[in-house]
């Protein structure tokens, strides 16, 4: 059975930071990219960052790019989403989700992900 289990979640205060991480198991996924999406209530699940198994391409959205870093660990099936300078508005749902390219995500959204995780909860206070 395939699982993507997220943790690292919590609440932060602003200017903060927070490191997600997201465990793999169930099949073999270095022919898969691996991306975080976010979800803010009431609003789309948004694409945020995706990274090749390899670690050499990763790719970020614009409003992340320069705050969060993510980075993987092949020895542990493990995926990090690094979340520096939090805002506000980074609060979400933090979701981990497997595509079949670097880019699917970033191009197709959430319809491109082949597996996902149930989330984990970000919360940034001002």
């Amino acid at each position: 059975q395939v699982q993507l289990v997220e943790s690292g979640g919590g609440l932060v205060q602003a200017g903060g930071s927070l490191r997600l991480s997201c465990a793999a198991s169930g099949r073999t996924f270095s022919n898969y990219a691996m991306n975080w999406f976010r979800q803010a209530p009431g609003k789309e699940r948004d694409f945020v960052a995706a990274i090749t198994w390899s670690g050499n391409t990763t790719l970020y959205a614009d409003s992340v790019k320069g705050r969060f870093t993510i980075s993987g660990d092949n020895a542990k099936n493990t995926v990090y989403l690094q979340m520096n300078s939090l805002k506000p508005e980074d609060t979400a749902d933090y979701y981990c989700a497997a595509g079949s390219t670097i880019l699917t995500g970033q191009v197709f959204g959430r319809a491109g992900m082949a597996y996902w995780g149930k989330g984990t909860l970000v919360t940034v206070s001002s």
